[in-house]
């Protein structure tokens, strides 16, 4: 019995000491980060869009922000039903691995067995949309005549808007 006395006193004694023990709030303080806008999304995809209809193309054109989510849509007339989730899934590439998914493609290419994941895609056709230095979304685009065309649509789309995103 004097044991198990013994025991709650140490536990208790434990728990008041870390009750008056100020706690450190550093995983408490308010981040800061930048975000792309709903308009700022909708500007890049609309301007990636025409420069796409210049060319003849008329693909599907999303756009995610920094944590995957959608935020813009578009599917041009005409674009074929699968464009849309390629589409999706070249910006979340571009997005996890903070660049244009070409890039990504040709390091998939020098592995012997290369680990894609889900929700990423092994084309061209996705760039990573940056604030400076920080990602704040990625565009993905599918339906041009192929993946190398869909890319050069979302840059220009991204290029229209640097100003914005310094």
């Amino acid at each position: 019995m004097l044991y198990r006395i013994k025991q709650f006193l140490v536990c208790a004694a434990a728990m008041a000491s870390l009750a008056v023990t100020p706690l450190n709030l550093h995983s408490q303080e308010v981040i800061m980060q930048k975000a792309i806008s709903l308009d700022l999304a909708h500007a890049i995809a609309q301007a990636a869009l025409d420069n796409c209809r210049s060319h003849n193309y008329h693909p599907a054109i999303v756009v995610i922000d920094a944590s995957g989510a959608l935020k813009v849509v578009l599917r041009d007339d005409g674009s074929g039903p699968q464009n849309t989730d390629t589409a999706r899934r070249k910006a979340f590439t571009a997005l996890t691995f903070k660049g244009n998914s070409s890039d990504q493609v040709k390091i998939w290419e020098t592995q012997k067995i290369p680990n894609i994941g889900p929700d990423r895609v092994a084309l061209a056709g996705g760039v990573a949309i940056k604030a400076g230095n920080e990602v704040i979304g990625a565009i993905g685009i599918g339906g041009a005549t192929s993946s190398e065309r869909d890319e050069a649509c979302a840059l220009a789309g991204v290029a229209k808007y640097a100003d914005k995103l310094k």
